[in-house]
């Protein structure tokens, strides 16, 4: 298969394999998080989830820290990448043990809330370095291959983390206790992939040294500035531009989906029993993981075979058609299959992004590109989540919601092959790396 051709070849670098394995003990240790997380905020017995709750979690959660992308971006673009990746996964996992104390001693929700909101800035932080560090350990013709092995090995890690947080819930127990104990067995997983960090060298990860660049203290005061300059070179490069805004756009309906599966499963499904909404949740989560694999397996495929230019509108108009097929019937069994094809789906346009944005942007641009990146990642899963507990009922059954997903994904494809097509009429396509 071309997932087992990809990944022997990208292992048989020492560097590469060090920066690999650092991503996939974050990643699941964050999937343990996220769970934790998920079920203290959204399937506690203590509390009736509501759709306005469910964003406004969302919100806390991602949007806050997602602002910071610009700052985060300066300094990736400065520090030592190598070095951001050996202190970031101590200092969240001191954090995340604060997390588990907080909890545990039953403080109130905005309490954790902002310790998890530092743990998820952190991260960020974290997950951009290991971004913009990926070019520096591969060549320039194996980034679509280290693109499909790394980013979606990380979230299968993830997905898998998630797996044993839902087992360790089942030993731990749902209450404040065993979320907490979930929250520190995260945090020290975490800080294992700060040891993988440090066998790599200081400055193996770039960023390459720039004379005319202006010291880190200039840039923060004109962080604004700098921010617009990023986003100036991206707009010279078309098909990084539209693949991010089809990323973009994914997530917004993905957010949406998002919030109406957890409030389907927690009211219209299960009558209000949480456990029983948790578990179908699961089922959803494990049938997405399922789909982020075999999107590892068929993206290079079909950019070899389409282009990644048209890939892209394939797997957003693919989405959009199977979603209403699937969940219009509002039948339980269609929440899984459909989280299945969106798995798919969206993670080979992630790959897409990913790869257009390294491929195409300037290495001194990029740590500015991926805080970009991860601010429309995030702010448009907020976004429709927000949406979304506007036009939610309370049992989380709208066919409005349905219709905007399977309308909006095929506009969203359509616009981008009349971006790239207008990109093909002025300058050549470069051939997809493989």
């Amino acid at each position: 298969m071309s997932f087992v051709a990809d990944l022997r070849v990208v292992l048989r670098g020492n560097d590469f394999r060090r920066l690999f394995a650092t991503r996939l003990i974050s990643q699941f240790s964050d999937g343990i998080f996220q769970f934790g997380v998920a079920g203290f905020a959204f399937f506690s017995p203590e509390s009736q989830t509501t759709a306005l709750q469910v964003a406004a979690g969302l919100a806390v959660l991602l949007l806050p820290y997602s602002l910071l992308g610009p700052f985060v971006g300066v300094f990736i673009d400065r520090w030592s990448r190598r070095q951001i990746l050996v202190v970031a996964p101590i200092v969240r996992g001191a954090l995340l043990l604060v997390a588990a104390g907080l909890v545990a001693a039953d403080v109130p929700d905005p309490v954790f809330y902002a310790a998890a909101l530092g743990v998820l800035g952190v991260n960020r932080f974290f997950l951009s370095a290991l971004g913009a560090s990926l070019p520096h350990v591969v060549p320039p013709d194996r980034l679509m291959a280290a693109n499909a092995v790394t980013p979606t090995s990380g979230t299968v890690a993830t997905f898998v983390g998630v797996g044993l947080g839902f087992l360790l819930r089942e030993v731990f127990g749902g209450d404040d206790p065993g979320v907490a104990l979930l929250l520190a067995t995260s945090g020290v997983v975490f800080g294992l992939s700060s040891l993988m960090a440090r066998t790599m060298g200081r400055d193996l990860l770039g960023p390459e040294y720039d004379t005319n660049r202006p010291q880190a203290r200039e840039a923060m005061r004109n962080v604004v500035v700098g921010l617009v300059d990023g986003a100036r070179h991206l707009l010279h490069r078309r098909v990084a531009v539209a693949t991010m805004g089809a990323m973009a756009a994914h997530r917004f309906f993905y957010g949406m989906a998002t919030a109406l599966g957890i409030i389907l499963y927690r009211y219209y499904f299960t009558d209000g029993d949480p456990d029983a909404a948790l578990r179908g949740v699961g089922v959803v989560v494990a049938t997405s993981g399922v789909g982020y694999f075999l999107a590892v397996i068929i993206t290079p495929y079909a950019t070899e075979r389409f282009t990644i230019e048209r890939w892209v509108p394939i797997a957003l108009s693919a989405s959009g058609v199977l979603t209403a097929a699937l969940v219009l019937p509002f039948q339980e069994w269609g929440l899984p299959v459909a989280g299945f094809v969106l798995g798919v789906a969206g993670q080979s346009v992630k790959i897409c992004a990913d790869t257009t944005v390294q491929r195409d942007v300037e290495d001194i641009y990029l740590g500015r590109a991926f805080s970009i990146y991860d601010m429309l990642f995030n702010g448009m899963y907020v976004l429709a989540a927000a949406l979304s507990a506007a036009i939610l009922p309370a049992n989380g059954k709208s066919y409005l919601a349905v219709v905007i997903m399977a309308v909006g994904y095929p506009l969203a494809a359509f616009a981008y092959r009349i971006i790239t097509r207008q990109r093909r009429s002025t300058a050549p396509t470069p051939t997809t790396p493989r």
